[in-house]
């Protein structure tokens, strides 16, 4: 039983991590890209994940707040593809909820597994990559320290959302951040954030992040989401 619940951890895991590599080839029906508006992940059904409140639903996006919330993650990764680097995460963030901390503590599996992009000046330089884990809730109040990872406690926070199906490749995340960004033009939401990043508050280290929440045998009604993390007054 303890070695199917660590393969059903790593192919979990890796599949959030690979992204939409050729290893994984799509199957019939599978989807490829189109997105979608507030469909809850069902992998949240089945592990868990980060609670939020649904505030608003607009054309093409959603405001989520979530509490406050505890991950694990990678130091920044230089790489110029999201997904070479999250491959890159993937060995030090299963290691990590395997055993490989100062508590050898084993850590139940989650989602999403985000990665905060930081993007290049130019198309052939690196990028700056963050990769996270989501620390249980059993687990926040003493969260494993580990080496090469370091903890990130979040305060609550509201976050613009665009969900998008498919497996993650490196061209479709910036098409579907620019896709968020759009949406939220002329909105109050547009004004929160450029506000929350130019004062250096939530948000402002990095561009956008992507969440993954499924596992490599989900072929379809795969969710992925762009985050746009930012606070605002109230």
């Amino acid at each position: 039983m303890a070695a199917g619940l660590s393969f059903f951890k790593l192919s979990f895991l890796l599949s959030l991590l690979s992204g939409g590599s050729d290893l994984l080839l799509l199957g019939p029906g599978s989807e490829s890209g189109h997105a979608q508006v507030g469909k809850f992940p069902p992998s949240c059904n089945r592990i868990e994940c980060p609670s939020y409140e649904l505030v608003h639903s607009g054309n093409g996006y959603e405001i989520r707040r979530y509490n406050t919330s505890v991950w694990v993650s990678t130091k920044p990764i230089q790489d110029i593809s999201l997904v070479g680097a999250t491959r890159t995460a993937f060995f030090q963030l299963f290691a990590y909820i395997q055993g490989k901390n100062e508590y050898h503590q084993k850590i139940e599996m989650t989602a999403p597994v985000i990665s905060q992009v930081l993007p290049s000046d130019g198309p052939f330089c690196k990028s700056s990559f963050v990769v996270s884990f989501y620390v249980p809730k059993k687990n926040q109040p003493d969260p494993a320290p580990a080496e090469n990872l370091h903890i990130q406690k979040w305060t609550p926070r509201y976050v613009a959302v665009r969900q998008f199906s498919g497996f993650v490749s490196d061209d479709s995340v910036g098409q579907e951040a620019a896709a968020l960004d759009s949406s939220l033009k002329g909105t109050a939401w547009a004004n929160a954030i450029e506000k929350s990043k130019n004062e250096g508050g939530v948000g402002s280290d990095s561009a956008y992040t992507v969440a993954q929440y499924n596992s490599p045998f989900e072929f379809t009604g795969r969710i992925n989401e762009i985050w746009l993390p930012f606070e605002m007054d109230v």
